[in-house]
């Protein structure tokens, strides 16, 4: 039994082609609504209720009090840091004043030393005169002790920090004593120069205006540089009274100027060295003696040794 033929289907052909993303319906209904819509609901109606002022008489009262309260703390302030800055003030000025008439008086007092000292040395003089000479003798010990001001040709020799204070150009550290930062000069330095200048011939030498005599000591303090006790700031000025050419000479090609030409080309240390025709120097702040004494001019006679025939040996 043959069967009747079944027509094909029919397919409406729709208006407009399918979305790319309808077979994955589920997923852009999550995209599209990340949030749901009772949560949506209740943080718009929070935004709505924190954002606007406040809507009983109590929270404004409370608000207002607060900004009150807010602007007495600032207002107080301002007042008390008024009425502390003359006190201030007036403090630092006392301090300034009083610094500068303590620094009046000791300027005085050390012109009045050096006229003192310049009157002893002539009263010396003269009595060394009167009694059978010995003025020029002691001239020159007064001018190998420090204790009278000198000029003459010599050099000039410039020590300073290197330009930033930084490490060496290999960055290799100089030690852990004494200043951590290798690019500036030390105690030790300066000591190795002064003694340098000395070896080299130089008759009178003084850093900074500080005479140095036999008992100058040069030595750190924290990362200062003292000499007599007396700090300096760089750049250190080393004003050196002898043959000037020969001086310059005979100092670079010391071990000491060699020493100082190492740490100018290590550590970057800046150094200038200059011949002049006329430098002038202090005297010394103090020649005082404590411990050492003259002396005796006159030995004993040796006592006589019996002839034992015998020779030495």
């Amino acid at each position: 039994m043959c069967g009747m033929p079944q027509q094909p289907p029919v397919r409406s052909t729709p208006d407009r082609p399918p979305r790319p993303d309808a077979s994955m319906s589920l997923l852009t209904n999550v995209m599209d609504h990340s949030l749901d819509d009772g949560y949506a609901e209740a943080a718009a109606r929070k935004r709505g209720e924190d954002g606007g002022m406040p809507k009983t008489l109590k929270a404004k009262l409370g608000l207002a009090g607060g900004l009150v309260l807010a602007a007495l703390v600032v207002t107080l302030g301002a007042a008390q840091a008024r009425e502390d800055a003359p006190v201030v003030a007036r403090e630092r000025e006392e301090l300034i004043d009083r610094i500068e008439r303590q620094t009046e008086r000791a300027d005085e007092l050390e012109g009045s030393v050096d006229q003192l000292r310049a009157e002893v040395g002539e009263r010396q003089r003269e009595a060394l005169r009167e009694h059978g000479g010995g003025g020029d003798e002691l001239e020159t010990l007064q001018v190998l002790s420090g204790a009278v001001a000198v000029h003459g040709p010599g050099v000039k020799l410039v020590v300073d920090d290197a330009e930033g204070s930084g490490t060496g150009a290999d960055g290799e550290q100089r030690g852990s004593s004494g200043f951590s930062d290798t690019g500036r000069v030390r105690d030790r330095d300066l000591q190795r120069v002064v003694n340098g200048l000395w070896e080299s011939g130089a008759e009178a030498v003084s850093v900074n205006g500080r005479r140095l005599t036999a008992l100058s000591a040069i030595r750190a303090a924290g990362d200062a540089i003292l000499v007599d006790n007396k700090p300096l700031a760089p750049p250190y000025t080393v004003l050196a009274v002898g043959d000037g050419k020969r001086l310059s000479t005979r100092f670079q090609d010391s071990a000491d100027g060699l020493y100082l030409y190492a740490l100018q080309e290590n550590y970057g240390i800046r150094t200038a060295i200059s011949v002049e025709q006329d430098l002038r120097l202090p005297a010394a702040p103090s020649v005082i003696l404590r411990t050492a004494e003259p002396a005796q001019t006159s030995e004993p006679a040796e006592a006589e040794q019996p002839d034992s025939g015998k020779g030495t040996s």
